[in-house]
């Protein structure tokens, strides 16, 4: 059976861990030490760092595919593994896509796809002449690096901006500024490509952001409508094809008042607004990246109910006085239908530990605001509760 390696022993390394437990395949993974979630759920686990390539060539030895629960290896030594022989899927040549948000953006335009109105910013005028083009309405990002809202600046005033772009400029960062998008919500189309050109497509969600970071995603999309559905999954899978990913990707997207959407960012790899697929879909996304990678026939992702809510689990400012397994204990005797997925992380605050996948009943629909309310509040209920030790609505264990 196959071996699978894959960078970075992270949340999302390990639960591809268990899928490949279920498909009877080897994930080996590459992990910084010991000591992070998917070491320490893994039997052959290769110690090492994602910026080292003889690490990189460690773990790639013998690997029918190479990937990635993060992003952040350097495509030259992606390269060297390609032209030794080494399988890495998705290739550096689309990678670099999700890597380098400029020449991300560019391509995209290229293609003629939705993106906001951008420019590479090497000095204060660059900003100023943006900003002044686009009334100050800017959001100022790093071209590489930042996740969960880390280098990403939503300066209000020229003054700000201003004050951003000298401070980064001057400590080495290279950035860029684009359009700030009228938004009325944002999306996540999660899709999958194999070599053969296989594509797949899961409902597109709704993802709500806190800090800059996901806490919630809504499977599929209230309110949206089957054409608007269908355009961005056309959309996500044009840009899979055009760049020529392998494996499971995510389009975060912000819907606009029109009802069109414009691109923000690309994931490619299992993604936080794919998690909801572990319990709400008949393929999850750890077991499609499996399946992409290894060029396998991809998986049905049809929802099996008409809503699934994922609540991320996020570290409270101070860690509760009762432990986690206490809050776990408490938390299935109220709530037996809540989905808990842990990832064996340390807690502090807003880190991502876990998250809960709450499952609607049958029958409803997500056009009916009632039913995604309610599915959606014991999700965020579970989570804060998880986080916390605390009930969002006040219940006592011992006097209900």
């Amino acid at each position: 059976m196959p071996v699978v390696a894959m960078i970075g022993g992270g949340q999302l390394a390990r639960m591809t861990q268990q899928a490949a437990i279920e498909l009877g395949q080897t994930l080996r993974v590459l992990s910084g030490t010991a000591g992070e979630p998917a070491a320490r759920a893994s039997a052959d686990v290769v110690l090492g760092s994602h910026t080292d390539l003889a690490a990189l060539r460690e773990v790639a030895r013998g690997a029918h595919a190479l990937t990635f629960d993060h992003e952040h290896v350097p495509t030259e030594h992606l390269d060297t593994l390609v032209g030794e022989g080494v399988n890495v899927q998705p290739p550096p040549s689309a990678l670099v896509f999700a890597q380098d948000k400029l020449k991300m953006r560019a391509r995209l335009r290229e293609l003629g796809l939705p993106v906001p109105d951008f420019a590479p910013v090497t000095s204060e005028a660059d900003l100023t002449e943006f900003g002044e083009a686009h009334e100050w309405r800017v959001v100022i990002k790093t071209v590489r690096g930042g996740y969960d809202g880390r280098g990403v600046w939503l300066p209000d005033t020229a003054d700000a901006a201003v004050a951003v772009v000298r401070e980064q400029l001057a400590a080495g960062a290279p950035l860029m500024v684009e359009q700030r998008v009228e938004m009325v919500r944002e999306l996540s189309a999660m899709v999958a490509r194999s070599p053969f050109g296989q594509g797949a497509t899961w409902p597109v969600v709704e993802t709500v952001q806190r800090k800059g970071q996901c806490a919630v995603a809504i499977a599929p999309a209230p309110g949206l409508s089957d054409d608007a559905a269908a355009d961005a999954q056309n959309i996500a899978l044009r840009v899979a094809a055009e760049l020529g990913v392998v494996g499971v990707m995510a389009v975060e997207m912000f819907e606009k008042a029109d009802g069109s959407v414009s691109i923000n960012e690309l994931a490619m790899r299992p993604h936080n607004s794919g998690h909801w697929t572990q319990d709400g879909a008949r393929t999850s996304q750890f077991e499609q990246h499996l399946r992409a990678v290894l060029d396998y026939p991809l998986g049905d992702c049809s929802p099996t109910a008409p809503v699934t809510v994922m609540a991320n689990v996020l570290g409270a400012p101070a860690e509760p006085e009762l432990s986690m397994d206490e809050r776990l204990h408490h938390l299935f005797a109220r709530m037996p239908d809540a989905k808990v997925h842990l990832y064996d992380k340390g807690e502090r605050p807003d880190r991502k530990i876990g998250h809960v996948n709450v499952v609607g009943a049958p029958g409803g629909s997500p056009d009916d605001p009632a039913y995604v309310a309610d599915i959606r509040e014991r999700a965020e209920r579970a989570a804060h509760w998880l986080s916390h030790g605390v009930w969002t609505d006040g219940w006592d264990p011992h006097h209900g």
